[in-house]
């Protein structure tokens, strides 16, 4: 899952970014608050972690621009402000969440991880699809019961993949939310996941929409 980070503090981002990668998630960081309000637009963002106090714009006005917009990702308050008006704030301005600082790099990655599953409608925290079971959290993959090893790779795209069961999902669109800026995506990387995924969770299991993109196969 791809998330979109601005906090101006660079120990704290690069320990956000650092951790949240080994967790599995696709991450952006900005440091500059109005670059990354922009940033919000150009790329199919799962959830964002905002902390609010930026140097030249407050996180809370980037939120509230955000939310007249109309654009409703899933977001989290990262903050050293703790006073009870200030949070009651955030979240009445649109925030999905609320976490203090100091805080703990598992929580953060849990509380994304229940951002998502609810923006997606989903009420498990495992996900499951033809006997294949996912556990974002954990970051294990399960099929009949039986462990299997995925690279970080094959198990975000095969998150995506069950995130979105019954979705066509375009090619562009699995390449933007597979990898950040900084990557260098070579042209047949996805179908080289793709054929590794199918080799150890059965040819059906996900299916080619010829002229559009890939989809879940049938239960």
């Amino acid at each position: 899952m791809r998330i979109l980070l601005i906090e101006d503090d660079k120990l704290i981002g690069d320990g956000l970014k650092a951790g949240l990668t080994k967790m599995g998630f696709i991450v952006d960081w900005f440091t500059d608050g109005l670059q990354g309000q922009a940033a919000l637009g150009l790329a199919p963002y799962d959830a964002v972690v905002l902390d609010l106090s930026l140097p030249g714009i407050d996180g809370l006005d980037i939120l509230k621009t955000w939310r007249r917009n109309g654009q409703t990702e899933p977001v989290l308050i990262l903050t050293a402000r703790d006073a009870l008006e200030q949070r009651v704030e955030g979240l009445q301005l649109g925030a999905d969440d609320y976490l203090c600082k100091p805080f703990a790099l598992i929580e953060v990655a849990t509380r994304l991880q229940v951002l998502i599953r609810r923006n997606h409608g989903q009420i498990q925290s495992t996900l499951h699809h033809a006997g294949v079971e996912l556990d974002p959290i954990k970051l294990t993959v399960t099929r009949e019961g039986e462990a299997l090893h995925l690279k970080p790779k094959e198990f975000a795209l095969l998150e995506l993949f069950m995130r979105n069961a019954g979705r066509v999902l375009p090619r562009t669109l699995i390449e933007e939310k597979l990898y950040n800026w900084d990557n260098d995506v070579s042209r047949n990387a996805l179908e080289v996941h793709i054929h590794h995924l199918r080799r150890k969770l059965g040819s059906g299991f996900i299916r080619t929409v010829h002229g559009i993109g890939y989809t879940l196969g049938e239960e």
